[in-house]
């Protein structure tokens, strides 16, 4: 289920996602949006709906001390603070003294990072990203639009994934995070 897409252009960073939720050959489009703001954070998420809730809701990402790369707050306290959150709300997972989460994309600070089930940290040198079920067929759409504004690439590669991919509906949401501002672009279907 899910596309998320991700785009920075300058000090914004662009993100939209999709309606869907999936279970098995079941689709429901939500009123939920899997893009939302987290105080100066914009998130996008895939895997669970109740993952996304948390770290919406409940997450309260500590402050980065002066000095410290940002880079290195988001391996280190952010995810700390979403390991945390993950797990007193239930949903990280333990198996074999390995412990999961799942998938998200992360904007701060005119930069975005992807965090993984394991909870790595990566940062796409090429200024894009797509999770989901939808991804690659995003990313395609991403790589080839570069002529295009950002919101406009977004809503395409979007578009791409609904087209190619049984997972993925209208409406989309798009946001923007601007340096200390967001704004809210969602179109119906």
């Amino acid at each position: 289920m899910t596309c998320i897409v991700g785009l920075v252009d300058g000090d914004r960073v662009w993100m939209g996602g999709d309606s869907a939720g999936v279970s098995g050959l079941d689709i429901t489009v939500r009123a939920d949006t899997k893009v939302f703001r987290n105080g100066d954070y914009l998130i996008g998420f895939t895997n669970s709906f109740r993952m996304g809730q948390l770290l919406a809701y409940r997450l309260d990402p500590p402050e980065r001390a002066p000095g410290v790369d940002l880079f290195r707050y988001m391996v280190t306290d952010f995810v700390d603070a979403v390991r945390g959150c993950l797990k007193d709300g239930g949903w990280a997972q333990r198996s074999n003294d390995v412990e999961t989460g799942g998938s998200f994309l992360v904007a701060h600070e005119g930069r975005l990072f992807s965090i993984q089930s394991d909870y790595q940290v990566g940062e796409a040198v090429r200024g894009y990203h797509a999770i989901g079920c939808g991804a690659d067929y995003a990313l395609g759409s991403l790589a080839s639009t570069e002529h295009l504004p950002p919101e406009e690439r977004v809503r395409k590669a979007l578009e791409c994934a609904e087209l190619f991919n049984g997972g993925v509906r209208a409406p989309f949401t798009i946001q923007c995070l601007p340096a200390r501002a967001v704004l809210t672009l969602t179109e119906a279907a």
